[in-house]
């Protein structure tokens, strides 16, 4: 499959809801550890996320590597407590210990060099800072995924075991849809992936399985929990106690 098969980011003006309701809900998921606090969205893309944070935290800078993307960004969602500012996260120009929380959702599979990363991200939190970050979940680990944006895919154990090279607590969970039994049972019988190439197919499953399809999902439709990870299509993990040289 090709790059128009996999968009590089995300405009919810653009999107079906329920694909935006699956990225947003990264982002209500991280609104409790940003309350009150200065926050970075690490890849905020077109910025709908930072400005999410922004309900709750006290100031988000959104950063991000494309020109396109912060200019929209900043014509779209800044406001007085959202800022957005081109920067590279292989190169990032912030001062050591400047957050409280680093947001970075469907990142880390982008980065060739993912050490680089983690270490600048440890280096801007502050020492009781927490870092969430997500990342497409992996039957094995592999530096040749599908997806023609991304550098490597991880799996559980993998993905647990390089986060705690950099924080010494890291609590992971799965993000998955709710589905009836009924649907579960329907997607392990279609091996061979024939109602997401098949239009009716996809219409006689959603009404009988009770399951709303991926693009009219909503948020309540989706959980970010500890509960069947290994069922996950994300793995989200929220991490302290930053280890820095």
């Amino acid at each position: 499959m090709g790059r128009m098969a996999y968009p590089e980011r995300i405009v919810p003006d653009s999107e079906p809801p329920g694909i935006v309701a699956l990225h947003e809900k990264r982002y209500l998921f991280a609104l409790p550890y940003c309350r009150g606090v200065e926050v970075l969205d690490a890849a905020c893309g077109a910025g709908y996320g930072s400005a999410l944070l922004a309900a709750e935290a006290t100031r988000v800078v959104g950063v991000d590597v494309s020109t396109e993307a912060i200019e929209y960004a900043r014509s779209r969602y800044g406001s007085s407590k959202v800022a957005f500012r081109l920067a590279d996260l292989l190169e990032l120009d912030l001062p050591d210990r400047s957050f409280d929380a680093v947001c970075s959702f469907e990142t880390i599979e982008h980065l060739a060099d993912h050490d680089r990363y983690l270490g600048h991200v440890a280096r801007v939190l502050r020492d009781d800072g927490v870092y969430l970050v997500s990342t497409p979940q992996a039957a094995q680990t592999t530096d040749r995924p599908a997806n023609p944006y991304h550098c490597v895919e991880y799996d559980r154990e993998d993905f647990t075991a390089l986060l705690s090279r950099y924080f010494e607590q890291v609590e992971l969970f799965g993000q998955r849809r709710l589905e009836t039994r009924r649907h579960r049972l329907a997607r392990q019988l279609d091996v061979l992936g024939l109602r997401k190439r098949v239009p009716f197919l996809r219409r006689v499953a959603r009404a009988t399985t009770g399951t709303a399809a991926t693009e009219d999902v909503s948020p309540e439709g989706v959980v970010i929990d500890r509960e069947r990870i290994e069922q996950a299509d994300e793995l989200v993990a929220v991490c302290r106690g930053p280890r820095r040289p």
